[in-house]
């Protein structure tokens, strides 16, 4: 078994790459009846500090559906710096690399406090650019400014209407870009404009247009976005940018809005959404992903940036950074160290002291021939991109061997889904291999042009002979986070019980083909070592906030879903089943079970779910705290008790991203929920007094515990009614 575990840990180090089976069935029908498909994890630009790139840029074709490599077998001109491609004769020359492009579009309708905060926290980030980085700046409110930064000492922008929709050609008009190279007055390099900038950020006041008592704040969020997608469309396409948006409130005026400005009228909830009664929804949803796809044509992403204590509308505008690989930061205000720390992240360096972002990319797959691509599910849009190894029975965003991905950080992960469509009665050779390549192109920080190319391969077995060794080849932590994102991407668009329906089907089928069980007893029901935790994966994946709605808004499910299609593998089960260490006087700190077991009135809990960090104090040691003991020197050891769930919570605030809610809760404390709304529920109210009082907390839900679940699920697997 270890050798296993070996073999995919030094494949995930050197390649980024985890697959569901890591010995592939050798036909059609045999990876239909595996239920978990053929499917990898991917992290294109995994840091590998012993990869340096070759010291030049790869030279192509500029036709879109050639772009085959310069060789010696080309004309070049060197003198005009001119070459013709000997595959389609198309004439191509080199320009001038393209610095990145920053474009900061700021709403004016918040509080003082936060507004100030924000100026503070956009001022610093001018500091963390690099220096020949293009910068400009929109605000709004009831109106659109796009601020010119080239006037010394003179402020002038133009302004725009907040109701009234542009064609990307009438925004150009407008802003006179329809000569060449005449961004000039709205995006500037930072060293440039660095001083009146500072001062042009300083100097930004509240949207002056009255608000009156009960009403909303106008906000003209849509055209904002619309006019930044317009001007960098007109000026860079096709060049690595970013969109910021920082926004502190719903959309409400104007295309894209979500809620009117009656605060009677509350934004729309899960309910509303279920009963159709959320009258914005389509239209709002419908206007953001037109923006998103052209920004995504055009290999710009767009960041949002979203502080507010009710919903901000991140589930119509989502769109805008899950198609284009942008981020999405949640908070309830600018002025929280949550988003301070977590927008200086965005500009983090790495061991070379470069930014962890790449833009514009695009992945290829190619297969060999006995293996199709079904699809991917991550922040990428389709190229449409038809080719012989393109399946039929797409999973994800399929029908293409190319996806866009407009930004990327080293920890952005895709899911790639196989098809195996070798026949059945035409089985591969002994000893044969499967490969895939991954050929992702991007523009790097440094502006260079980068190609990394991931070449994997797995052997073939024969799933009648030798279904032992495909079953020991089972990665039950990547299969997880690939059916978890395959029941995420249907979420979207499928109603929540039909998932979580389909997600049971799939668990029964597995264990159905691969437990060791005599009909119809379920006692005699076992799984091998290389599939035990994967029930459990699925039991939190089915109460996780990916696939249940109770208790989050529209809102926070888009958050959740969209980090979670995006990170690595570690992370991704932490979201699915979160970590519980336990700290005592006992010893030191340890894993254990995220259960209700483990919560004990001498222990303190810190549970790490991806978004949260909670410290949970039991009851005694609540006690303890509250009388003071740690202030009394002979209690020196409460103290450090105390302390130390505290250090290592701030070692995984120090490098999160986005950086988690800190929680300090105790027995009884009203945010004492999000630690009990994730544990196994085996002691419920209903069955306490089969436990006795001190094994445990006793949690109030109608959930199922993981026991009742397995209970179900080899009754299921064994029955031979199934």
């Amino acid at each position: 078994m270890s050798t296993y575990q070996e073999f995919i840990q030094q494949n995930e180090d050197r390649d980024g790459v985890r697959c569901s089976w890591n010995l592939w069935p050798s036909s059609r029908l045999e990876a239909t009846r595996l239920v978990v498909p053929v499917s990898c994890l991917y992290t294109p630009l995994k840091e590998r500090p012993d990869l340096p790139p070759v010291q030049y840029e790869p030279v192509l074709c500029s036709r879109a559906n050639c772009k085959a490599v310069l060789n010696p077998l080309c004309q070049v001109d060197f003198r005009a710096k001119i070459w013709a491609c000997n595959f389609c004769f198309q004439r191509n020359s080199r320009g001038p690399p393209t610095p990145l492009i920053f474009l900061y579009v700021v709403d004016t309708c918040l509080e003082e406090e936060d507004l100030q905060a924000l100026k503070e926290s956009l001022q610093m980030s001018l500091s963390l650019l690099p220096p020949n980085a293009l910068v400009g700046l929109i605000t709004f409110g009831r109106m659109i400014q796009i601020h010119e930064l080239s006037c010394e000492g003179i402020a002038k922008s133009y302004v725009f209407r907040g109701t009234k929709e542009l064609t990307p050609k009438q925004i150009q008009e407008m802003l006179g870009l329809m000569k060449p190279a005449t961004s000039g007055q709205f995006l500037q390099p930072v060293q440039a404009v660095d001083m009146n900038l500072t001062d042009l950020l300083g100097e930004l006041q509240r949207d002056p247009w009255p608000v009156p008592q009960g009403k909303r704040p106008l906000r003209s969020t849509g055209i904002a976005l619309s006019i930044a997608i317009g001007l960098l469309e007109g000026t860079f396409p096709n060049t690595g940018a970013r969109v910021m948006l920082f926004t502190g409130g719903p959309p409400t005026q104007g295309p894209g809005m979500v809620v009117g400005d009656e605060l009677k009228t509350p934004i729309r909830s899960w309910h509303d959404i279920q009963k159709d009664n959320a009258r914005h929804l389509k239209k709002a949803t419908k206007y953001y992903e037109a923006l998103a796809n052209r920004a995504a044509v055009n290999g710009h992403s767009v960041d949002i940036y979203a502080c507010a204590l009710d919903q901000t509308g991140l589930l119509e505008m989502k769109c805008l950074s899950n198609l284009t690989g942008g981020h999405i930061v949640m908070g309830d205000s600018f002025n929280t160290s949550l988003f301070k720390q977590t927008f200086q992240r965005v500009f983090s360096k790495d061991y070379n002291g470069e930014f962890r972002m790449a833009f514009g990319g695009t992945l290829e797959v190619k297969t060999s021939r006995e293996l199709k691509i079904s699809g991917a599910i991550g922040p990428c849009v389709s190229l449409n991109t038809k080719g012989p190894c393109v399946s039929d029975n797409e999973m994800g965003v399929g029908g293409t061997c190319q996806w866009k991905i407009c930004s990327l950080t080293p920890a952005t992960t895709l899911a790639m889904y196989f098809e195996v469509v070798n026949q059945h009665n035409a089985p591969v050779p002994q000893g044969g291999r499967g490969a895939v390549q991954f050929v992702t192109q991007y523009q790097h920080s440094n502006t260079q042009r980068r190609i990394r190319v991931t070449t994997i391969a797995r052997n073939w077995a024969d799933a009648q002979s030798q279904i032992q060794h495909i079953e020991s080849s089972f990665d039950q932590e990547a299969s997880a986070v690939l059916m978890a994102r395959l029941g995420v991407f249907r979420a979207e668009s499928e109603e929540g019980p039909d998932v979580l329906r389909w997600l049971d089907r799939q668990l029964i089928r597995l264990c159905q083909k691969f437990g060791q069980f005599n009909k119809d007893d379920q006692n005699s029901f076992r799984l091998s070592e290389s599939l035990s935790l994967y029930p459990q994966f699925m039991f939190h994946l089915r109460r996780s906030p990916f696939l249940q709605v109770f208790n989050n808004s529209p809102d926070e499910s888009s958050y959740y879903r969209h980090h979670f299609v995006r990170q690595d593998l570690t992370q991704s089960l932490i979201m699915i089943q979160p970590i519980l260490y336990s700290y005592s006087f006992y010893g030191p700190p340890e894993p254990v079970l995220l259960d209700s077991s483990s919560i004990l009135p001498d222990r303190i809990l810190l549970m790490d779910t991806f978004f949260q960090l909670v410290i949970y104090h039991g009851e005694t040691i609540a006690q303890w705290r509250k009388a003071g003991y740690q202030e009394m020197a002979e209690y020196e050891n409460f103290k450090q008790l105390l302390q130390a769930p505290l250090d290592d919570a701030q070692e995984i605030l120090q490098t999160r991203f986005p950086m988690p809610r800190y929680i300090d809760t105790e027995h009884g404390g009203s945010q004492a929920r999000f630690l009990l709304s994730k544990v196994n529920p085996s002691q419920t109210h209903n069955n306490l007094y089969a436990w006795g009082q001190e094994s445990g907390a006793p949690i109030l839900t109608d959930d199922v515990s993981l026991q009742v679940f397995m209970d179900h699920l080899k009754k299921l697997a064994v029955s031979s009614a199934a």
